[in-house]
């Protein structure tokens, strides 16, 4: 995305930038993305998971209050077709690729051939994870190696795979999405909080390394937010899960894209190496 306000007007404005759609903008991973009206394309890969609903439910996708460009995927469905149908019938050019985020050599293809065809890639957000919960005495090797390979290591080789990208263009956003799990820390979560916090590491890691050119890269650490997954709790868990809350309210989905989409912006290119919390205040 060149702009935020290009990012803002993608969808009812789709048309008015069909003038300016000289080429494909964008490609992904799980997921798939987008263009902007600057003749100076910006390109987005994102490494998703799975999500009910494109509006309301996706743990990540771009959306504004007046505006929104919603563009997901999920591995292995249909959803992500319809949502590429729907942005070319907007006037868009989108592409859905399937990779397994914790296969280092999937995504080492994948991102080469995107790259091949669109020429560039200018903001990768890794979105992808997995959950194997359990206190840990009864968790098996198999599982913590599962959360840890989608989870952290996902990460770490979708932004090795693009690095050197990355250092050619002098210029891109890395947004990572953690976890207040990997904040905290939370029982019966060892092996995913000890994934999120390895997140927020890699995170400012790699922003120290990329700094010198124009790179920044972030991290979004989700509290309790209204997904299939927290949907699916008793309502006495949620009862207690939000009484920890300080704002006493479950997060929206479009909470923590809206900051995703800041993060990719021009407004946050001052900012790296940071750790945005949307929490509702559970990590104060």
């Amino acid at each position: 995305v060149s702009s935020e306000e290009d990012l803002w007007e993608i969808n009812k404005k789709i048309v008015k930038l069909g003038e300016d759609f000289k080429k494909p903008v964008v490609a992904t991973c799980d997921v798939h993305f987008l263009n902007p009206e600057d003749a100076e394309y910006r390109r987005i890969i994102m490494a998703g998971h799975g999500f009910k609903d494109a509006d309301e439910q996706a743990p990540l996708f771009l959306h504004t209050t007046e505006e929104m460009l919603k563009e997901f995927a999920y591995l292995g469905s249909e959803k992500a077709e319809e949502v590429v149908k729907e942005i070319v019938q907007k006037g868009g050019t989108a592409e859905c690729v399937q990779c397994s985020v914790a296969d280092e050599a999937a995504c080492k293809e994948m991102i080469d051939s995107m790259l091949a065809q669109f020429g560039h890639i200018d903001i990768l957000v890794n979105n992808a994870g997995i959950t194997k919960d359990n206190l840990l005495m009864k968790i098996s090797e198999e599982d913590f190696d599962a959360v840890i390979d989608t989870n952290l290591k996902g990460t770490f080789h979708t932004i090795k795979c693009m690095y050197r990208a990355f250092l050619k263009q002098k210029g891109g956003r890395i947004i990572n999405l953690s976890s207040v799990s990997g904040v905290l820390g939370n029982a019966g979560q060892a092996n995913y909080a000890a994934s999120k916090a390895g997140v927020i590491g890699l995170t400012k890691s790699v922003a120290r390394e990329l700094a010198g050119r124009n790179v920044t890269v972030n991290a979004v650490a989700p509290g309790f937010i209204d997904t299939d997954m927290t949907q699916a709790m008793s309502e006495s868990a949620k009862e207690a899960t939000i009484g920890q809350i300080p704002l006493k309210r479950v997060g929206q989905p479009r909470e923590i894209a809206e900051t995703v989409a800041f993060l990719a912006s021009d407004k946050a290119a001052y900012i790296t190496g940071q750790v945005i919390s949307v929490d509702g205040g559970m990590a104060i």
